[in-house]
């Protein structure tokens, strides 16, 4: 696979929900990209849908619930209840629970999912970019670390064959 093309998936993955972060910088371990190019470049793409999101979304998912098309309406439901699931710990715990939603690399949680619960609770935008911002760098140390770590411990298990950067 020709080297753009790898940075090109790791960094168009990183911008997905479902895998961002946690997909993207272990895919471009995997690739050889270098960590630090790892880290900044999936961080860049992660954040570049919260603007988006917190602007828009209010607006998509009123537009689906009255869409004549029962998908749009289903979608719109699904969307509303996930960010209402979780819309009682951003609320109670402000922006520092806004920050560890975005932080915690588990499945379900990220930006995402951190900037719909966001424009759902009608927190201020420069607010919640703020809190997002610091939620990914967060995730991203997170995950950059256990996947350097996890790679470098199956390189020194498999005798140094891997060449991890």
């Amino acid at each position: 696979m020709a080297v753009w093309l790898r940075y090109l998936t790791m960094f168009g993955l990183a911008m997905v929900p479902v895998s961002e972060l946690r997909g993207a910088i272990p895919l471009g371990l995997a690739y050889g990209i270098p960590w630090y190019e790892c880290y900044i470049l999936c961080c860049i793409a992660n954040f570049i849908p919260v603007p988006f999101i917190l602007l828009l979304i209010k607006k998509v998912i009123k537009w689906m619930a009255e869409s004549k098309v029962e998908f749009f309406k289903k979608v719109s439901l699904w969307i509303q209840n996930k960010a209402d699931k979780n819309k009682d710990k951003v609320n109670r715990y402000g922006i520092f629970g806004l920050i560890l939603f975005v932080a915690i690399p588990l499945p379900m949680t990220g930006a995402w999912t951190g900037a719909l619960v966001a424009a759902v609770t009608n927190m201020k935008f420069g607010r919640a970019v703020i809190c997002c911002i610091t939620g990914i760098l967060i995730a991203g140390t997170i995950v950059t670390l256990i996947s350097t770590g996890a790679l470098s411990a199956l390189d020194w298990m498999l005798g140094s064959k891997l060449n991890v950067a």
